[in-house]
């Protein structure tokens, strides 16, 4: 059996919950293949206060869950924190 070698692309994303203001620093990772059909993305560490609401191979899809109960996409989120200057 043959192993795969893909790299993962392994980055931090702030995260701010747009309710009540709870924040922090996730860890994430996904494979670093544009050929790939899902680039297996995962959310390896997340900042007390978050958890996963519902999982995905897309950061788009990924769906994340603060403590005060407001659900939102990790991608965009992680998008709005880097806008911010």
């Amino acid at each position: 059996m043959g192993t795969s070698m893909a790299i993962r692309d392994r980055f931090s994303k702030k995260l701010n919950c747009p309710q009540c203001g709870n924040e922090g620093f996730a860890e994430a990772s996904e494979i670093d293949d544009p050929k790939r059909k899902h680039p297996d993305f995962k959310v390896d560490q997340l900042p007390r206060g978050f958890g996963v609401q519902r999982p995905s191979n897309h950061q788009e899809s990924f769906m994340l869950k603060c403590e005060c109960g407001r659900k939102f996409p990790f991608r965009s989120l992680a998008e709005a924190a880097a806008e911010r200057r």
